[in-house]
């Protein structure tokens, strides 16, 4: 959803696992619920990072009310940290029993999470391929997919007109674009605070890819350097929204008039639309090289179970009811707090919701552009290609070094994880 942590790893992001962090101390306070003593007076802790919609976090509670065999508990954690405070947490006693994340292969080879194919199985022909794959190593499924997040441009139609530009094409329009619709009041385009939430997307739309089918370096590209040199330019031509009071995953930036393009998720649609109605279009991130596809983001969050943890069984049997079992759940938490694509086929079938108007253009650019997480790229290689953007865009450096930088930090992970 609308990561709260500005992550899009998606969102996966910025958020660093910082070492040392005192796990325990900020999470007493990050708004654990306690519930009733259900059926069994087992107990479950559940983490969540703070969704930024309003209604989400009464709605997971709400949920894990309902269930009958464990009293679940859910951490609700705020700020923009919630990997580092996540990771930190599952070294100590206190870890969760079942927590949300992406799928990230070191989390596999170090025993973290637990195979839940007995669980999954039985509908694994009802979940979208790809997500099926997204988490799949060595034939085994790990996590149950809750959502997934497409993220693409979001405009204001009557500040493209007033200004003559059309929906861009290419990233050197979009750039063209940006430059039209500046004024002294309002900024062409907002990709980010920090501007690494499209990381993936720009890879993708000049033609490249994170990692090959060999799982070796495929982004270090000549296309991606001429990429990083157009957002060079769009990062100091004054352009740019560079300091908005939200980042990009919250809708503010575009609802307040600040930029005439925002980058943004799908979960901000519902907003946006009351807030502007007709007004509101999307595009992908256009096409960044001859012949490449434009392209989608497609972010998400699954539900994971603590493999380490002393309650894998009943971790296991709670994420079955919640995230396999109880389809009006999964329906409302898809549907009901900003706009989400379903995983599970049968549901995104009968969502009413996506199926016209803004939200089906949505769905559209989804199936025809969208990209999965690849679960063979991890927290360091996502800081590392994180680091090119603070290095080529922001502090100009030459690409080519700032993309060799990156290179020895990725192939020192895919090293220590493929050999």
């Amino acid at each position: 959803m609308s990561a709260m942590s500005s992550n899009n790893w998606d969102r996966r992001s910025v958020l660093r696992a910082a070492a040392g962090l005192a796990a325990l101390g900020p999470l007493a306070a990050c708004g654990g619920n306690t519930g009733r003593a259900n059926g069994s007076g087992e107990v479950l802790t559940q983490y969540f990072h703070a969704y930024g919609e309003a209604g989400t976090q009464e709605a997971i509670k709400r949920y894990a009310k309902a269930y009958k065999e464990a009293n679940v508990s859910t951490q609700w954690i705020t700020g923009t940290n919630f990997e580092s405070k996540l990771f930190s947490a599952l070294l100590t006693k206190n870890a969760p029993d079942v927590f949300e994340f992406h799928p990230q292969l070191q989390l596999i080879k170090s025993g973290q999470v637990a195979p839940l194919d007995d669980i999954i199985n039985p509908v694994k022909d009802d979940f979208n391929p790809a997500d099926i794959k997204s988490h799949t190593v060595d034939g085994k499924i790990y996590g149950v997919r809750m959502i997934d997040d497409p993220q693409f441009f979001f405009y204001r139609k009557s500040m493209l007109e007033k200004a003559g530009v059309d929906v861009p094409q290419t990233l050197e329009e979009l750039a063209e674009a940006a430059e039209k619709l500046t004024t002294d009041k309002v900024k062409g385009l907002f990709l980010g605070n920090n501007m690494v939430s499209t990381n993936y997307a720009l890879v993708w739309a000049a033609g490249a890819d994170q990692l090959n089918a060999k799982n070796e370096i495929a982004y270090h590209t000549d296309e991606v350097a001429a990429a990083l040199k157009v957002y060079r330019k769009m990062f100091t031509s004054g352009h740019l929204l560079l300091d908005a009071p939200a980042d990009y995953w919250d809708p503010s930036a575009l609802v307040q008039g600040l930029t005439a393009i925002q980058w943004c998720g799908m979960w901000a649609m519902p907003v946006m639309q009351k807030a502007l109605g007709d007004d509101l279009g999307i595009f992908p991130f256009p096409s960044a090289a001859s012949g490449a596809k434009p392209a989608v983001y497609n972010g998400g969050w699954s539900m994971f179970v603590n493999a380490k943890g002393k309650k894998v069984d009943e971790a296991k049997e709670y994420v079955k009811w919640l995230w396999i079992d109880q389809k009006k759940y999964q329906e409302d938490w898809a549907l009901s707090y900003g706009f989400h694509v379903p995983p599970r086929i049968s549901i995104a079938e009968s969502a009413t919701k996506l199926k016209s108007g803004l939200p089906a253009e949505g769905v559209k650019l989804f199936s025809d552009y969208g990209r999965f997480d690849n679960i063979n790229w991890t927290q360091a290689m996502i800081t590392a290609l994180e680091g090119v953007i603070a290095d080529a865009v922001r502090k100009g450096v030459d690409p080519e070094k700032a993309l060799d930088t990156a290179d020895k930090k990725v192939n020192r992970e895919l090293k220590k994880l493929f050999g």
